[in-house]
């Protein structure tokens, strides 16, 4: 009888990545792969160690199945990912119920680290970050016809804030051959939206070439069939160049939307960020790219609270935020990270102060985006088809504007049946909240022919 296998993945879609890797790994030793990690011998959680939330939700998840294979329900736990790169020798030492902590430059051996741990042996294994493979088979854990696609690992920005470097090690490009060949494979296998993702997208290529090839990429990528969408994900501002935005705005595959962390706006932060830029070049080149791109979605996300923030630094952002009327825009409270300089820096914020920050300019969002939702009554915008709401009776997709997991959803009728990864063309007839409600256009022509 086949060993079953679950898998609990946490944090970003970058991560989800490697989730998919591991999962093909163990596929192809000859493991069955559970839907419900409760009902299987084998738990792998794939934790996230970027911010201390993050690690809280990996700790608890850890510390959920620890209670389960006291039960009896679980046979062998092991934890992989940013939290066990991190953490080494404390997890082993405070968490004894995990049979297996493999960090990411061990991934390759997830499937004979299980076979070991069942044979009762307990197993703690690093080896280098690089050692981490930038490509390779996958089991989807997204619908088939939106996908991601990891085209770089590491980084090397070293934001002050950031562990990230310290956890994933430097960046490294996937060679242009290997990236498109697998958007092929994803595009044989139905995939319709392509979502780019890397610690810096902006930066592929520099590394491999000797310059920045995301532009080639997206055109190469463009040439495949049946791919429909194309996204841009976590790009950095200064690496946004003329030919990118050209490459954007002349081709239909791409979506109207590129996702742009800024952490900031003031000046002095930034530096301390050890990030370019202050209020007035960051407005320029948001100005810039809405001048090239007409009609693109900026996203972009915000730390609050930054150590030695000033009320007048914050107030800055505050101003900033309403000047670029982001379409999308998260902000969070900063994080004191270990070993990070920032982390380390004498002028901390409280909690409360951080939080409080961060609550002001998500308000402030949130006025931002209903005004704009309200603004998109009466448009006709193309949406993928993803769920139906049997409670609204009611189809949920996405416009080309949200992003998968984390932006907005637009709900709507139709007259006909449709199906998840379908497109459609849908007219804006109100909003509610973040979300907007229409109908399917081709229901109103009908109508107006009747």
């Amino acid at each position: 009888m086949a060993i079953k296998v679950g898998m609990v993945s946490l944090g970003c879609s970058k991560n989800q990545v490697d989730a998919e890797r591991l999962l093909a790994l163990i596929v192809h030793d000859g493991f069955e792969i559970c839907a419900d990690p409760a009902e299987c011998d084998v738990v792998i959680i794939n934790t996230c160690g970027f911010i201390e939330d993050a690690k809280r939700e990996s700790i608890e998840s850890i510390l959920e199945f620890c209670e389960m294979k006291r039960s009896g329900q679980v046979k062998v736990i092991v934890v992989t990912g940013c939290l066990a790169e991190r953490y080494r020798d404390e997890l082993v030492r405070e968490i004894p119920e995990a049979d297996v902590v493999l960090g990411i430059g061990r991934n390759f051996d997830i499937a004979n680290a299980v076979r070991r741990a069942l044979n009762g042996e307990k197993v703690a294994e690093y080896g280098e970050k690089e050692d981490l493979a930038l490509g390779g088979d996958r089991v989807l854990t997204t619908p088939n016809y939106s996908v991601y696609l990891k085209i770089a690992e590491g980084c090397d920005n070293r934001c002050t804030f950031c562990a990230i470097p310290l956890i994933r090690g430097g960046f490294r490009s996937r060679p242009m051959e290997e990236v498109i060949e697998e958007a092929k494979e994803l595009a044989a296998n139905g995939a319709k939206e392509l979502n780019l993702i890397a610690q810096d997208t902006t930066r592929y290529g520099l590394d491999l070439y000797g310059e920045l090839k995301l532009a080639e990429l997206l055109r190469e990528l463009c040439k495949i069939d049946g791919l429909h969408w194309i996204r841009v994900l976590y790009g950095y501002p200064e690496r946004v160049t003329d030919e990118l935005l050209e490459v954007m705005a002349s081709e239909p595959k791409i979506v109207k939307y590129i996702d742009l962390p800024l952490q900031h706006a003031n000046g002095r932060v930034l530096k301390a960020m050890n990030r370019p830029g202050d209020h007035a070049s960051l407005t320029e080149k948001m100005n810039h790219i809405r001048e090239m791109v007409p009609g693109i979605a900026l996203r972009t996300t915000l730390i609050a609270g930054f150590p030695g923030e000033t009320e007048e630094e914050f107030n800055e952002m505050c101003e900033f935020v309403q000047e670029m009327r982001f379409e999308r825009l998260g902000c969070f409270a900063y994080s004191a990270e270990e070993d990070t300089i920032a982390g380390e820096m004498d002028c901390q914020l409280d909690e409360e102060t951080k939080h409080h920050r961060a609550e002001i300019v998500m308000e402030q969002q949130m006025d931002i985006a209903f005004q704009i939702g309200e603004s998109l009554i009466g448009e006709v915008i193309e949406v993928l088809v993803e769920d139906y709401d049997y409670d609204r009776l009611m189809y949920v997709g996405r416009s080309a504007m949200d992003a998968p997991d984390i932006d907005t959803k637009t709900m709507f009728t139709a007259a006909r049946e449709l199906h998840a990864g379908d497109f459609v063309q849908v007219e804006i007839l109100d909003s509610e909240g973040y979300d907007l409600i229409g109908r399917e256009y081709e229901e109103l022509e009908a109508e107006d022919d009747e």
